[in-house]
């Protein structure tokens, strides 16, 4: 079984959600006896918060990277991002790791396909909602562009 890293703790409820459903998804798979491997780094989401606030993508992008680092030292095969606004700062992950690093919007986007979603509808952070970085990836993978906003 495959070591899942998971960068957490922007916020801490996002990160127990990523934990339950990757455990709930194993044990539906492998049986109920079945938990997840994975590998958490977690952040102090109030530091993590003020270097939003200060737009110190920087800083943030660098901490991102460490923590991309860590999961991969520590044996994790993929990383996950327990948080949208944070994908933000996937590309700095990318660059200092050997193994994938998985964007929701991918996966969102690939889910939508497979199940022919027609109209989607996107609620998140400000950060979320105001950059075009979730909704440029679900058009790459759409017929169609979801530039409409509420």
């Amino acid at each position: 079984m495959k070591k899942i890293g998971l960068i957490g703790g922007i916020t801490p409820e996002s990160t127990v959600l990523y934990y339950q459903i990757l455990n709930r998804l194993n044990a539906n798979q492998l049986g109920k006896t079945h938990s997840a491997e994975l590998i958490i780094t977690s952040f102090d989401f109030g530091q993590i918060s003020q270097l939003v606030e200060k737009g110190r993508w920087d800083l943030l992008n660098k901490k991102m990277a460490e923590a991309g680092t860590n999961l991969e030292n520590a044996g994790a095969s993929c990383i996950l991002i327990c948080a949208n606004t944070m994908h933000l700062c996937i590309d700095a992950v990318r660059k200092v790791v050997r193994i994938p690093v998985i964007h929701i919007a991918d996966s969102t986007a690939k889910e939508i396909q497979k199940k022919g979603i027609q109209k989607v509808a996107l609620l998140g952070t400000k950060y979320t909602m105001e950059k075009d970085f979730f909704r440029d990836i679900l058009n790459k993978h759409a017929d169609r562009n979801y530039n409409s906003r509420c």
